[in-house]
């Protein structure tokens, strides 16, 4: 089973829409079992709320629930939890690596990594906009699972 957790400032916007992208290219792939897929806080701001109606607003005009997902933060302990541990932008890299305290195993990565880019994904609690956000996280999750298929021999529909 691969374990991915996505991450970002306050986990309403960017990351839980990673989790649930990513959980929706899985699920059309048949491949819910072989995968374990969350997302998490860098900072306690958001901590217990629900995701923020503009993630889940973008993400219902795909027919992606987010029906109880709150934010909970990221513990140095989810370093042994996870294998992919992928932030949305340099800052959230910078809070994620001061938690967990290192990376000797390569776990954290940028999302768009996986698009061939380094670029951040922008923050749409402060750019209001989830339209690119979303197209954003569309091509890191592709690009992700595409990575994992050739590991594992699964093929991304």
């Amino acid at each position: 089973m691969v374990r991915i957790l996505f991450v970002c400032l306050g986990n309403i916007c960017r990351s839980p829409m990673a989790e649930f992208v990513m959980k929706d290219i899985v699920k059309k792939n048949g491949l819910e079992d072989e995968f374990y897929i969350a997302s998490a806080a860098t900072c306690r701001e958001q901590i217990g709320n629900p995701v923020h109606y503009g993630t889940k607003n973008k993400l219902s005009e795909f027919n992606i629930s987010v029906e109880g997902k709150y934010a909970v933060q990221l513990t140095k302990q989810d370093y042994n939890k996870y294998d992919y541990i992928i932030g949305m932008d340099d800052m959230n890299i910078k809070n994620i690596n001061k938690i967990i305290g290192n990376d000797p195993d390569k776990k954290v990565h940028k999302l768009l990594e996986f698009a061939g880019s380094y670029a951040d994904i922008a923050d749409p609690w402060y750019t209001g906009d989830f339209d690119t956000a979303y197209n954003d996280i569309v091509k890191g999750c592709k690009g992700l699972f595409e990575k994992l298929s050739d590991r594992t021999q699964y093929y991304c529909r």
